[in-house]
């Protein structure tokens, strides 16, 4: 028992303490119950940190810990004399393991599976998305430099840093949850810290389907679509679902192919066995170092791949990767940010501009002609929820425009009484010259699901 208690023998001078940055001072008596057990819970937490030995918890099991801070905390509130109910001592042996072993008030967020962002404008204002809808949480920190040392805490873990000089960071968590943080001069009212969680299980088409997002019939399509090899760019808004989307689609890749992934930032969720994943890194504190997404396509050509799939293109990665597509490496994916199908094209042209190849713009709508068959558009609707809103397909070039004719969309017609979007999935009556292809590699697809007549919900 009391591995963790430090030894008694010799008292450490008051100079050499331990002090948590964040809770530095003593918190003085506030009004309210809430904040009389923050205030407690950050007494309790600085009167550990004196106590404990800090090296010894990496060699026990959290049921370890949680039972021996358990005792610790029940002796401390009995000779401060502070009556806590069995619930109440419970909650605040968690929250403090929290503060000693995760990110403090970030902890029950990251656990609850209906959140999706977590969005922390300074210390006392938190927000999360639900279902698609933001609510105000009554989580909040301490004080600013409690807020600013558990963003310390997100981004030294990944090797990256925060301060004065650096004011802005793109991390990630453990679990590969998506992190942007930007701290005062640049956040006037305090740090920002936006993270958008990382599911734990990855969600399926037929998940999609269930909540509506893609119905049935299109989702056969786009399983055909990726199994025939075609090259797809999903396009859409931010936080529209087009990681979300890519991540599906790519569960019907077959198991034999190699495919190297790209990412800004790891968020792709590959169940296939043979992924090989690459990731940017950002410049040291020289200024050196940087490893852009281009350099890795560049790279990902030399390593055998059958498919790649790049998170998102940006910059002038997006050359590279149409040439990829155009060498042998059909069923590509990878994502841009744009408003509808036709914009997502003219963005990936400005991104070939930003290559730094003198391009005239006919030959390089050539290459986005030849090089993408399918574009994907999503988008996230006024009342929070998710739709593909339409499925297009280049076919080819006439004069100096890139033809394109769209498949499937979705229909808007108004709201319900309850402010949800009303609209439904419909069929153009186009039959895809891509249907040809997919016969050359053994799939077929039903005419009847490009009737118009035909209901798709």
């Amino acid at each position: 028992m009391w591995q963790i208690r430090k030894p008694m023998a010799v008292e450490q001078p008051a100079s050499d303490e331990v002090v948590d940055p964040g809770v530095a001072e003593r918190p003085a008596p506030v009004a309210g119950q809430k904040d009389n057990f923050l205030a407690l819970k950050v007494q309790v937490h600085r009167d550990l940190l004196d106590e404990i030995n800090l090296a010894q918890l990496d060699k026990l099991s959290r049921a370890q810990i949680e039972t021996e801070v358990g005792d610790l905390v029940s002796e401390m509130l009995g000779r401060q004399h502070h009556a806590l109910n069995s619930v109440e001592r419970r909650t605040l042996v968690s929250e403090v393991l929290d503060e000693l072993l995760g990110l403090g008030p970030l902890e029950p967020l990251l656990k609850d599976d209906t959140i999706t962002d977590i969005l922390v404008n300074g210390h006392n204002t938190v927000f999360v998305e639900r279902g698609g809808v933001l609510e105000r949480e009554e989580t909040r920190f301490k004080d600013e430099r409690h807020l600013l040392r558990i963003i310390q805490k997100i981004v030294s873990a990944v090797g990256r840093r925060i301060d004065e000089s650096s004011p802005f960071v793109d991390a990630r968590l453990a679990d590969g949850s998506r992190v942007n943080a930007v701290v005062p001069p640049l956040a006037i009212d305090g740090s920002l810290l936006s993270i958008r969680k990382f599911a734990r299980v990855p969600i399926s088409m037929a998940k999609l389907t269930e909540l509506g997002s893609v119905p049935e019939s299109i989702a056969e399509v786009l399983s055909a679509i990726v199994r025939a090899r075609r090259n797809v760019l999903i396009s859409g808004g931010t936080g529209s679902g087009k990681t979300t989307l890519l991540n599906a689609m790519s569960s019907y890749i077959d198991e034999r192919e190699r495919i190297v992934t790209i990412e800004d930032s790891a968020e792709l969720q590959l169940q296939q066995a043979h992924v090989a994943r690459l990731e940017t890194r950002p410049a040291n504190i020289e200024g050196n170092g940087e490893i852009t997404q281009r350099e890795l396509v560049k790279n990902a050509l030399r390593m055998r791949p059958d498919r790649i799939i790049v998170g998102e293109v940006r910059a002038g990665e997006a050359f590279d990767m149409l040439q990829a597509m155009n060498t042998g490496h059909d069923g590509s994916m990878t994502t841009v940010h744009a408003n509808t199908a036709r914009d997502a094209l003219s963005r990936v042209e400005q991104m070939i501009g930003m290559s730094g190849i003198d391009m005239p713009p006919r030959s390089a709508r050539a290459q986005i002609a030849s090089a993408i068959h399918v574009v994907v558009q999503v988008g996230r609707l006024s009342d929070g929820r998710r739709r593909l809103l339409s499925l297009s397909e280049l076919t080819g070039m006439e004069s100096d425009v890139v033809t394109m004719q769209e498949i499937f969309r979705f229909r808007m017609a108004g709201r319900d009484a309850n402010d949800m979007v009303i609209g439904r999935f419909e069929a153009t009556g186009i039959r895809p010259k891509f249907l040809d292809e997919l016969s050359t590699h053994g799939v077929t697809l039903s005419p009847e699901l490009f009737r118009p007549d035909r209901s798709l919900d």
